[in-house]
């Protein structure tokens, strides 16, 4: 499908990529992986043509389509989220328009053996086999699932899009990308702004994913539930695993054990042999030996073994002085941004010592408890912060809140008081930065090198309390993995809001969940959590409460629903009520083809093969149409009863 073929990347001097060469297949499921700055989402944008190489090629042959959803898009805010998310859906409204047209002139003709009148048959055929291959008869429910799956509630469709959050903007992009169903997808750190929920229901759409997936995430466990083949960029060439990133890394380390011990072994001998060289140099009888050495020292292809493994991130938390037993403690604290209320009474206490995890779909109030326990947000109710409770905070946007124009040491060094501005480099040290690195602009660091620069900021004070609200984005496996140990040995309280199962797996004691605009308390870390609510793919409980919803709509009586029932419930007969039309209207579309063609067949003159097998392969769809309108019916009608 596609074909990198000696692919050579330079940017300013410096080779990203050297000559690769490798090919995606159709059905595969690719993770992308290296450490930052290696090249990952310039392959991307490289397949995209947004980035061109310096040489080689990439060929996708022209039939192939591409879904490309990068890190950081621009997205439109002038529509409702389901008449944006409709936008997906473009070709099927042009074909459904090509189609309403050719009728209009098929009916209005009747010179059924011209060249012209068989040429509408042929192009009203095409336009109709491409628009059911594109779904043209479920779009709704295909927009409905998408969104839902992804996290939005049926009363987010008719809100206008510039009402939501950066994220939940990007979630409407990514709904339109898989709804045009193309034939690769492209996805760089798709699950950056997805909430776990939304997270379990992307990875079972990919695994049924009829396309190929070529993806870039830091998160290990998605990784792990949808790629199969690992392709890996390391010193601007490509090694290629067929396995998943878990089992990559156990063949990489091994890999790499050879590379090192193949690597010591050609430095002895070309130690050994420069050695020689310099021995008998000057040596008339060991002229023709020395020469020999000397091309064979030219000719000699040199090993390299990839820098990551010489650099050391080191974090450690600075001690602070120790807090209260209470650290924090809240009553009936209620949040409300205008008319809507995000939670309401909630009732929290969190002691000295506690590790927990805030999680919950996006929108249930993770980020805006986290912003009024550090002070960030009004609110109503009663909060109490504990005695000599010190709080440090990292936003979900801390790196978007750096100053562009700084530098990396000036970033620190604008901040830092007394004795810590001694200790500026070392800091940064510990966070990857050294040598030229810390001269940096910030605005041409890459997000994960935002985050560690952002998460050093925190090191500048002595905290007993850390909040931290997705730390975890944009950094890369070594990155979270020294986070986290540093966390785990962090003798302070911690409260962190994330999406990452692995990351917060041994790190939390205890999970908070968000839900219906309050929190339940669960004892344990992550996947227990999971297992006690018997949400290993967190959509049982999503599954039983519409169960119950939907007994609640048979059981009780129209006057007794509430608004939002109601509205819910005449949304249902709406959609069916569309199904039962739109399958009138296609059967109308198809007796009425038949009807014309049939009247071509009637002339035996003019009889040719393929117009039977059009007349054929018309009857059938027609057959199946009747039937898909039946159930549309029967469907409609239950409804009907239930409302009466």
């Amino acid at each position: 499908m596609i074909s990198v073929d000696q692919l050579t990347i330079e940017f300013g001097g410096f080779l990203l990529f050297n000559d690769v060469s490798f090919v995606v297949n159709p059905k595969d499921r690719i993770g992308l992986v290296g450490k930052n700055g290696a090249g990952k989402s310039t392959l991307l944008k490289v397949f995209m043509a947004i980035q061109p190489p310096t040489k080689g090629i990439v060929t996708i042959p022209s039939n192939i389509s591409l879904g490309y959803l990068p890190q950081n898009m621009v997205c439109k805010d002038s529509k409702t989220v389901f008449n944006e998310t409709r936008e997906a859906f473009s070709e099927v409204l042009r074909l459904d328009e090509t189609i309403k047209k050719i009728n209009i002139q098929l009916a209005s003709r009747t010179d059924y053996e011209s060249a012209e009148y068989l040429k509408l048959i042929h192009d009203l055929t095409e336009a109709s086999d491409r628009y059911h291959i594109l779904g043209g008869g479920s779009v709704e429910a295909d927009i409905e699932q998408t969104l839902l799956g992804l996290g939005f509630k049926a009363s987010d469709f008719e809100r206008q899009t510039s009402e939501f959050s950066g994220g939940w903007r990007m979630r409407i992009e990514l709904a339109k990308i898989l709804l045009q169903k193309p034939n690769v997808l492209l996805l760089d750190e798709p699950t950056n702004h997805l909430d776990i929920e939304a997270i379990q229901w992307f990875e079972d759409f990919l695994k049924d994913y009829p396309g190929a997936v070529v993806l870039i995430s830091h998160d290990r466990a998605f990784l792990d539930n949808i790629t199969k083949r690992t392709v890996e960029i390391s010193l601007g060439k490509i090694n290629d695993y067929n396995v998943a990133y878990s089992k990559y890394v156990v063949l990489r380390k091994e890999r790499r054990e050879q590379q090192a011990a193949a690597y010591r072994n050609q430095q002895k001998l070309i130690e050994e042999t420069e050695d020689f060289i310099q021995r008998f140099r000057y040596k008339a009888t060991k002229a023709v030996q020395v020469q020999s050495r000397i091309k064979s020292l030219e000719r000699l292809d040199r090993l390299e073994i990839e820098e990551e493994d010489k650099a050391s991130m080191n974090i450690k938390f600075p001690p602070a002085r120790r807090a209260g037993d209470l650290v924090v403690k809240t009553s009936g604290i209620t949040k409300n941004y205008g008319d809507l209320n995000v939670f309401k009474d909630i009732d929290l206490t969190i002691l000295r010592g506690e590790k927990i995890a805030f999680v919950g779909r996006n929108g249930e109030g993770k980020t805006t408890l986290s912003r009024i326990i550090v002070g960030d947000l009004d609110y109503t109710g009663e909060l109490k912060i504990g005695h000599n409770v010190s709080v440090g905070y990292f936003a979900q946007n801390q790196d978007e809140l750096l100053d562009e124009k700084r530098t990396v040491f000036q970033t620190i060094d604008d901040i830092a008081v007394g004795d810590i501005r001694l200790k500026i480099r070392d800091i940064l040290g510990a966070f990857l930065f050294s040598g030229e690195d810390i001269d940096k602009k910030v605005k041409i660091l890459s997000g994960g090198e935002r985050s560690r620069l952002a998460m050093a900021k925190l090191l500048l004070k002595p905290y007993n309390l850390l909040v931290l609200d997705e730390p975890t984005n944009h950094l890369d496996m070594r990155s979270k993995d020294i986070l986290k140990k540093a966390l785990k040995d962090f003798e302070g309280t911690l409260i962190i809001v994330s999406h990452d199962r692995e990351f917060l797996d041994d790190l939390v004691e205890k999970v908070y969940e968000f839900r219906d605009k309050n929190i339940r308390e669960h004892i344990g870390g992550i996947y227990n959590f999971l297992r006690k609510r018997k949400l290993e793919n967190l959509k049982e409980l999503e599954k039983k409460e519409k169960l119950s919803l939907e007994k609640k709509s048979n059981d009780i009586s129209e006057n007794k629903l509430n608004y939002l029932e109601r509205k819910e419930f005449d949304k249902k007969v709406r959609k069916a009520q569309n199904l039962v039309s739109e399958s009138e209207k296609r059967i109308e579309e198809l007796e009425l083809t038949i009807n014309e063609l049939s009247e071509v067949l009637s002339d035996s003159e003019k009889m040719e093969d393929s117009i039977f097998i059009k007349y054929d392969d018309y009857k059938n769809e027609l057959d199946t149409e009747m039937k898909k309108w039946e159930d549309f019916t029967e469907k409609l009608d239950e409804l009907k009863q239930q409302r009466n």
